[in-house]
């Protein structure tokens, strides 16, 4: 998303006159690299963190409709008992449960369709929004490379998170080079900036 205007670009000199004292020393040093920790802006960014769980919150009122209709199936489907097998009322309750199944099974796909898709998007949109602020704080601090970084401490009692910090491509970097809490400042100021005014 693009940000123009008189208050967009009040916001960004103001933004970067707060950003100069942490970026000041990698750049006077001559370092032309930065690092950015993508993975901690999703777990933690306010905004994506709300987006997300309105998601999951979804997912989880979804679930307790699809309990309820699977509970109304497994009705349906003692009732046939009562009937003798071959009359019009079996019959005519054994195309009910058919019914019932078969519908449940196509909105269960539909939701789960739609809520993986609602998600896509929710990573998809941040993303860029992320890339948008590493672009405009490189092209402020003239660094021609920012590299992706994972700033999780290994935990010896996860397995996983071992692995995932044996596996870091950076081993070390300066404090000064990190541009994660400047993302995540441009997150705040300039994703309000680019919404659309309120229609109702």
């Amino acid at each position: 998303m693009r940000f123009f205007g008189k208050a967009a670009i009040a916001m960004a000199l103001g933004f970067l006159a707060a950003m100069a004292p942490q970026m000041a020393s990698a750049q006077d040093a001559g370092h032309r690299v930065a690092v950015v920790d993508v993975a901690y802006i999703f777990k933690n960014h306010p905004g994506i963190k709300d987006q997300v769980a309105a998601v999951e919150n979804e997912l989880k009122a979804f679930g307790g409709e699809m309990q309820k209709r699977q509970d109304e199936l497994k009705a349906a489907a003692e009732q046939i008992k009562a009937f003798k097998p071959g009359s019009p009322e079996y019959s005519q309750q054994e195309e009910r449960v058919a019914s019932l199944e078969s519908k449940l099974r196509l909105d269960m796909a539909r939701k789960k369709k739609e809520l993986a898709d609602a998600e896509a998007r929710i990573y998809f949109e941040n993303y860029t929004r992320i890339a948008d602020g590493v672009k405009f704080l490189a092209n402020h601090y003239k660094i021609n490379l920012v590299l992706r970084y994972n700033s999780e401490n290994m935990d010896l009692e996860e397995g996983q998170s071992v692995i995932r910090g044996v596996m870091k491509n950076i081993v070390y970097h300066d404090d000064d080079l990190d541009m994660t809490k400047g993302v995540m400042q441009y997150l705040d100021k300039f994703s309000v900036a680019g919404k659309p005014a309120a229609t109702r």
